[in-house]
């Protein structure tokens, strides 16, 4: 992917998150409040001030920027490649603590000789001659070249994050005193992930304030708590409200000590699901007796409509202060921090972007803020920080605080090192500036990458003021200077600042949903494909639906459906369901299918609540964990409607769907598991009997009424609640029951298919999944995916992270480790209906494998964190980390399902690979990198069915990442459950009319092949047998081109690539010739393998391949008996029989989880070749906080 500049302050919005954005508005019927409010108002004399404004702030332009850093920032500016180069600088190279990773990468940026990107121009001659011969010097000798490099850059941006050090801190605190400027010290960290690390922020936060030379720090609520859960709305606040006050007695106590003005903190403000959590806490916290008294300020962010509603909140609860005789606030107003991560978060969960779209909008509100609140009326009660580079706005400001007689109530601020002449002029026209300033300790500065990068950005985002300011000479098509550009901005902001709309762009609520039963409100429609989004915490209405499905009264109370002993039950089960088929149903087109399977999807949606209640009572999931998996159900249903219309739209052969499935869901995910199931057999045109887990049958209950509600009858689709005795066997292995669906363990599959080996099942199994971390990961994006992959659900995910391979010198990274234990020691558990709860309980008390996995090490290994037990029924338990592990030892091959994950150290990346390859399994793996080099060599290496880059390992989402593995996590077709070919394996494809099969460009090679066929000649081949395999070898060719030789992003994201592609099988497919085989269907066999890269494994008895003549001769000769033990010690192994298979060969098939496809052979490439081909899907974050940059290669 490339790297379009963003505007992180407010800028720019990319035109594929427009387009995107345009639907999701559309789909949400964005209500009333976002139309404009003229009658707002209160007064017009602002416009009066613009001509005026406009001549101070020129002044101010006119002197021009001497400091050499800032001159570098401009020159960086007008660099095509500076912002790129710069940020791969600070992330690539000054990030990384392995110097030999730092210097590779530093070769790769800088190098003549290594770099891919043209070398960048803005760095001059003397820095350009030093970093080429850096780059070159440093893979040679990294721990020289290194050190001196971050030195170097340190020098470079050390005026944008100032030195924490007690000492140079003070002397630039008297320095800016000294020149009339006050500095908002920021301390800047490593990520919270845990309480230990959010104490020791709190506590270098309070160490500041002891300083007596610092009057003004900032400090962001989540900064100081760690894992904030959103869904806990109150719980939150009063974690907040008790671990801030002691910093606010600090700021009191602080002020005794000098003149008796305390500290000034200002509680900062990030992310848009902060809000409302920072302003309750900030009017509970200090409406409070003991802060009565003290200034306290808060910033509010104009990028965000709901900052007029909240700075009106503000105001009265400043005014109630007052009265009380409390002390001022301070509101400070910035135009936002972070908009690029907003871009992110709405697009990974298909909500509304929060901020406004375009940075006219921004603007005009920010204007609008300013003139609501500089009055007379509110001048006694709050004072105002205008903190802008926009001089036009910042003179305005001053302006209109003058002419109203406020202007005691303004502040104006700016951020330190981005335009220091600038900041001067208005210091000495306004009187105190105050700079906000980062500040970090000299061994920490590589935490300060993500504020580097927004300010970065922001440099390179064209309709951003300090752009303009960098680039004063250049024009646009329209003649004008970026200055004039910002001229004429300026005077549309006042122009519209009462008429831009104000409100929360995001306005879902699920109360007044569930009231109006809307249905499904992800915007998909036939041909459209859109995936559900899920319930948005931030806001106040989702919080209280949520708390409401949290209480006994929504407890639905125990299943109500009988248990089945009796076979003789089970066979008038799948009598009804047969009859139901040969019946209407059986005769509906695709399209038919389709349209109640959509409104299924609307009837899911209407059942959220309920269903997460019954998720919550019994099975004991939180909100957080099973609100996704409801939108996971909605969007199986709509996705699979849309495969059965493609079922219509299919020509070159014919689907004949099974008459009756079994789906046999397991009790993890009682929801979206079994709904995909049960939809995917209706959407092939099946009858489905479902055979709900004994754990969650009442949420099975639940969600088929949802079902009857949409129209499915109750012959359609059967709950049965079987036995796990011989009414189950019965179930599974009834000669009228053609396929069975699973999802559980590997051993329950090799059960059904023992009892019934030719049975279609489709399974998906186990995994023992693990995520490397290489040197040149990010230590605290790599722990926070970790914990959230290996604890979601208390572990209890076949996607988890059971496995955590560092690289290297990532071993003996202690920051990591620090805070990976800190992390998971922090981990907050309980039962899924306490809705602090971060990890729930396990279903029910340890079996064999969970219980040796949380209690019993194995040889070399140690706990890192040692989990406990946590109630008496074994239940709860405190999650655990074993560290350690060895290959080939049990916890290395064995799928835990808990609580618990294992650390193995690896030399190198090659030896990370091979141990995540060999457990046996291969459903999801991850990487942590962000050395381009390596996410592209392990990309190519890793045999899983779902690879993560860059980002946790769990929570597929339909489309986007089609769930299923290879080896012993699949039986069956290998179809992945929300891909595109899930739904065509439930039935039998014959040939249809061969003259409507596509047709593509044959490659040389394969027309060789044709020609050498032809050399066969008769017995073997009839005429009628070379068209056929022309047809075929067109097919294949069309079915390369479009679909198995190309990668597909369908759904298109720009913040994260999902692709899904094919790749040959990892061991040859296993060609079985028998007696009544065609010559002809062997070679199409290797017509197929030519272009699919899959090698083929040809075999026939002695007698069968004398019968194949010529063409016999290249088989391997094996009898029956030998190849049945062949197949039994294939693991995992596929094989094609041609002709009919004794059944021998698939009772070999249980005993190595191998897969005979014994269906009819076809030329019809697309159906065929699926044979040969493993599906994979590979999702990568594209961004580092919010800056596109590109993983994928």
């Amino acid at each position: 992917m490339g790297s379009p500049k963003t505007a992180t302050e407010s800028g720019q919005q990319r035109d594929p998150l427009i387009h995107r954005e345009t639907a999701i508005m559309t789909s949400h019927k964005e209500n009333s409040k976002h139309s404009a409010h003229q009658d707002l108002a209160p007064n017009r004399d602002m416009e009066g001030l613009v001509d005026v404004a406009i001549e101070q702030a020129d002044t101010w332009l006119e002197v021009k920027e001497t400091a050499p850093a800032t001159k570098q920032l401009a020159d960086m500016v007008h660099d095509p490649h500076g912002v790129e180069f710069t940020f791969s600088f600070v992330d690539r190279v000054a990030r990384p603590e392995d110097n030999k990773v730092a210097a590779e990468e530093f070769a790769k940026i800088a190098s003549p000789f290594k770099r891919t990107d043209p070398a960048p121009e803005f760095l001059g001659l003397i820095d350009t001659i030093l970093v080429t011969a850096g780059s070159i010097a440093a893979p040679i000798l990294p721990n020289v070249v290194m050190p001196i490099a971050r030195k170097y850059l340190r020098s470079t941006v050390g005026h944008l994050v100032l030195d924490a050090g007690s000492e140079t801190l003070d002397a630039m605190l008297d320095d800016a005193r000294e020149k009339g400027f006050t500095l908002n010290l920021n301390l800047l960290g490593e990520a919270v992930l845990g309480e230990a690390e959010a104490k020791r922020r709190l506590q270098q936060t309070i160490d500041l304030i002891r300083n007596p030379k610092v009057e003004y720090v900032s400090v962001k609520a989540s900064s100081v708590v760690s894992q904030l859960n959103h869904w806990d709305f109150r719980g939150s606040v009063d974690r907040l409200k008790d671990r801030l006050r002691p910093l606010y007695r600090e700021a009191k106590r602080a002020g005794q000590g000098r003149s008796g003005k305390p500290t000034f903190v200002n509680l900062d403000m990030e992310a848009y699901e902060d809000l409302d959590l920072t302003l309750e806490l900030f009017t509970e916290l200090f409406a409070e007796k003991e802060f009565l008294d003290l200034e306290v300020g808060i910033v509010l962010q104009a990028y965000l409509p709901d900052s007029f509603e909240a700075l009106q909140r503000l105001t009265e609860f400043a005014k109630q202060r007052v009265a009380q005789g409390g002390a001022k606030i301070k509101v400070r107003l910035v135009k936002g921090a972070n908009l690029s991560m907003e871009r992110v978060d709405a697009e990974m969960h298909n909500w509304p972007q929060t901020p406004y779209l375009t940075k006219a909008e921004v603007d005009a509100n920010y204007l609008r803020l300013i003139d609501w609140v500089l009055n007379p009326e509110n001048a006694g009660v709050i004072r105002i920080g205008v903190a802008s580079h926009n001089v036009y706005h910042v003179a305005l400001a001053h302006k209109l605080a003058e002419q109203r007689g406020v202007a005691a109530q303004l502040d104006i601020e700016m951020l330190q090192g981005m335009a220091p002449a600038q900041a001067s002029e208005v210091q000495k026209k306004t009187g105190n500036l105050i700079l906000y300033t980062p500040v970090v300790r000299k061994e920490d500065f590589d935490v300060a990458v993500s504020y580097l990068v927004r300010r970065l950005e922001e440099n390179g985002a064209k309709q951003n003021f300090l752009y303009a300011l960098f680039t004063p000479e250049e024009d646009d098509d329209t003649g004008l200077t970026p200055m004039e550009n910002q001229e004429e901005r300026f005077r549309d902001a006042v122009a519209d600042r009462w008429t831009t709309y104000h409100g929360p762009r995001r306005t879902q609520d699920r109360i007044q949903e569930a009231k109006d039963k809307v249905g499904a409100t992800g915007g998909s429609i036939p041909g459209n494909f859109l995936n559900e989004p899920d319930t948005d915490p931030a806001l106040a209405q989702n919080r209280e639906w949520a708390r409401s499905l949290l209480t006994p009264e929504a407890d639905p109370g125990p299943a109500q459906s009988p248990l089945v002993t009796d076979p003789a039950e089970i066979d008038l089960v799948v009598q009804r369901a047969l009859e139901a088929h040969n019946g209407a149903w059986g005769q509906k087109t695709g399209a038919e299918r389709a349209e109640l399977l959509d409104k299924v999807a609307d009837s899911l949606a209407n059942y959220r609540g309920r269903l997460i209640s019954a998720a919550a009572f019994e099975a004991d999931k939180t909100i957080a964990e099973s609100d996704p998996e409801i939108s996971e159900a909605i969007d199986m249903a709509h996705y699979y409607a849309e495969s059965a219309r493609q079922l219509d739209r299919h020509r070159g052969s014919t689907f004949t769907p099974y008459k009756v499935v079994v789906v046999t869901p397991p009790w993890n995910f009682p929801v979206a598991i079994p709904v995909g199931g049960v939809t995917a057999a209706l959407a092939a045109g099946a009858t489905v009997i479902l055979k709900p887990a004994p754990q969650v049958l009442r949420i099975a209950e639940v969600f088929v009424e949802a079902m009857r509600e949409a129209g499915v009858g109750e012959d359609l689709l059967q709950l049965v609640n079987a036995d796990e005795d011989e009414a189950g066997k019965r179930l599974i292995s009834h000669p009228d029951v053609e396929s069975v669906i699973l999802t559980g363990a590997s051993e329950t599959a090799q059960l059904f298919r023992s009892w019934d080996p030719r049975k279609v099942l489709n399974a998906e199994t186990s995994g023992k999944n693990a995520i490397i971390v290489t040197p040149a990961a990010d230590p605290d994006l790599a722990v926070e995916d970790i914990y959230q992959s290996a604890f979601g659900n208390a572990g209890q995910k076949c996607s988890a992270a059971s496995l955590i391979i560092t690289v290297g010198s990532m071993s003996k990274n202690k920051r990591f480790m620090n805070q990976l234990v800190d992390a998971v020691e922090s981990i907050k558990v309980g039962r899924g209906t306490d809705i602090s709860t971060y990890m729930n309980g396990i279903i029910e008390a340890p079996g064999e494998k969970l219980d040796r996995a949380l209690r019993k090490l194995d040889k070399g290994e140690k706990w890192l964190v040692k989990p406990k037990q946590l109630d008496e029924t074994g239940t709860l338990w405190s999650p655990g980390i074993r560290d350690n592990v060895q290959p080939g030892s049990w916890y290395h091959k064995n799928e835990a399902f808990g609580p618990v994950t294992g650390i193995m150290h690896a030399k190198d990346l090659d030896e990370a690979i091979e141990w995540q390859n060999s457990t046996g399994f291969a459903l999801t793996g991850g990487i942590h990198t962000i050395d381009r080099d390596e996410t592209a060599y392990w990309r190519e290496r890793v045999e899983v069915g779902n690879a993560y880059v860059e980002r946790g390992i769990t929570g597929a989402i339909v489309q986007r990442q089609s769930f299923g593995g290879w080896k012993g996590s699949s039986i069956g077709s290998g179809a992945k459950a929300g891909g595109p070919n899930y739904v065509a394996q439930q039935g039998v494809w014959t040939e249809g009319n061969i003259e409507e099969l596509t047709s593509g460009t044959v490659e040389p090679h394969i027309t060789q092949m044709l020609r050498e066929f032809r050399g066969l000649g008769s017995p073997v081949l009839e005429d009628s047998d070379h068209e056929w395999l022309r047809r075929a070898a067109e097919s294949d060719a069309h079915a390369m081109a479009v679909e198995f030789g190309v990668e597909h992003d369908k759904s298109a994201m720009v913040v994260e690539s999902n692709v899904f592609r094919y790749k040959p099988l990892l061991e040859p497919l296993r060609v079985r010739v028998n007696a009544d085989a065609k010559a002809r269907d062997v070679l199409r066999l290797q017509l197929g393998a030519a272009v699919t890269g899959t090698e083929l494994d040809i075999s026939a008895s002695e007698e069968v391949a004398a019968q194949f003549g010529e063409l016999g001769k290249s088989f391997r000769v094996a009898s029956d008996l030998v190849f049945a033990a062949e197949i039994s010690k294939a693991a995992n192994s596929r094989i094609r029989s041609l002709g009919e298979s004794p059944d021998a060969f698939y009772e070999a098939a249980v005993d190595s989880n191998s897969k005979i496809f014994d269906q009819p052979v076809l030329p019809d490439g697309h159906r065929e070749l699926l044979t040969m081909l493993l599906e994979q899907n590979i999702a990568t974050t594209e961004h580092r906080f919010g800056y596109i940059h590109g993983l994928t290669p």
